[in-house]
């Protein structure tokens, strides 16, 4: 049966202390998935029609939006993120064969065609990051809906399908409640709660989540409480891998990696992720996969799992 909404609407139990056996492809351990986040420009921008300049993960410290304005710096360093970023990090992944899950911001891939065609070239899943990259807690549901829709839209336009995929990052309290009102997404990925994928259940019927990281993730380079060079993102990498695979076989588990073009693409940061991908590849029992790809596994092994998952109202 599924359960009625809570009146406490979080779950804070989930699998509690018998998750449940993933069944990864081939004996896998842990099913590791890489994000290249691409957003290059959609970001905050009054050439976008925002009110002000971005302030979000960039290499500028503490940068603050200039309303009004645009801060040339910050636009500079995102465009190294297109021009130089994601060739590095397109090079690495496709010379290794290693699967990518792109989260890609509507307006930026349409800014970008050959972007797009070298990951689809490349065979990577593209999943929608939105219609723009910006802060979502404070636009009314009406127009994150509208937003919602156009970023299908135009995801479709450009790369020859819709997403299957969607994470916002930047999300309001409506967020999830819209995409399960869609209703034609295989999983979303905006929730950090877990190593492993977990059942909601909405209007349409049973929805994956997928969770995402904010710990393995290259913004720590740019943010407090950091990664100050490519070897401690190595290190911390190698170390999530280590503690995954060592605990016990009921425990298997998900890692994921995320990453920004205008952030690991540079050179010295580049660097580490190169010996981590290096390193994964001389590893058994390591199953690298796009999100998409982990998502049919889930839809096919684990569905009746949504039967006991809560309910969104």
């Amino acid at each position: 049966m599924t359960q009625p909404p809570s009146p406490y609407p979080r779950d804070l139990i989930g699998y509690g202390r018998t998750p449940p056996d993933p069944r990864w492809p081939n004996g896998a351990r842990v099913a590791v998935q890489f994000v290249i986040n691409y957003e290059e420009g959609a970001e905050n921008n009054i050439l976008h029609g925002d009110a002000a300049s971005e302030a979000f993960l960039s290499d500028v410290l503490g940068a603050a939006p200039w309303p009004g304005q645009r801060h040339m710096n910050v636009e500079s360093m995102y465009e190294y993120g297109s021009r130089a970023g994601f060739w590095r990090l397109w090079r690495m992944f496709k010379e290794r064969k290693l699967p990518v899950t792109v989260f890609g911001v509507a307006t930026a891939l349409a800014r970008h065609p050959e972007a797009v065609a070298a990951m689809r070239e490349a065979g990577w899943e593209i999943a929608s990051h939105g219609r723009k990259w910006i802060d979502y807690r404070n636009v009314p549901i009406e127009e994150e809906r509208a937003h919602m829709a156009e970023a299908i839209r135009i995801h479709a336009a450009v790369t020859g399908e819709r997403p299957l995929g969607w994470y916002t990052g930047r999300t309001s309290e409506n967020t999830l409640r819209l995409v399960l009102e869609d209703g034609g997404f295989a999983y979303s990925s905006d929730s950090y709660a877990d190593d492993l994928p977990y059942w909601v259940n909405g209007p349409n019927g049973p929805h994956l989540i997928i969770p995402y990281t904010l710990d393995a993730n290259d913004m720590r380079f740019v943010n407090p409480q950091g990664f100050a060079d490519g070897g401690q993102f190595l290190t911390y990498l190698k170390d999530a891998l280590e503690c995954l695979t060592a605990e016990s076989d009921s425990a298997a588990k998900l890692m994921n990696i995320g990453l920004h073009c205008r952030i690991a693409g540079r050179p010295g940061r580049a660097a580490g992720l190169a010996r981590f991908l290096d390193h994964i590849a001389g590893r058994d029992k390591v199953w690298v996969a796009t999100r998409l790809d982990i998502a049919k596994h889930w839809h096919r092994e684990h569905r009746a799992l949504a039967a006991a998952a809560p309910t969104v109202a």
